[in-house]
């Protein structure tokens, strides 16, 4: 399972919880053909909906996510 969270830098997903400084959020991202729910971290507020990019995976099962452009 490590070795696929190396694998989400750069993938971009959307937020289904949202995401507060301090505070995880959910995001969902593409995986293996489907897609999957990762918690996810923030250095600003991320709204609902929101289309993010993955810079950086904490975790198997955590990323920190950034808004994209």
């Amino acid at each position: 399972m490590e070795e696929l969270s190396q694998d989400l830098m750069g993938t971009v997903g959307h937020v289904t919880v949202p995401i507060a400084p301090g505070r995880p959020g959910e995001v969902v991202l593409p995986v293996r053909g489907g897609t999957e729910a990762f918690t996810a971290f923030a250095d600003e507020a991320i709204a609902k909906h929101q289309r993010v990019v993955v810079v950086e995976c904490r975790t198997a099962r955590s990323v920190t996510v950034t808004p994209c452009a």
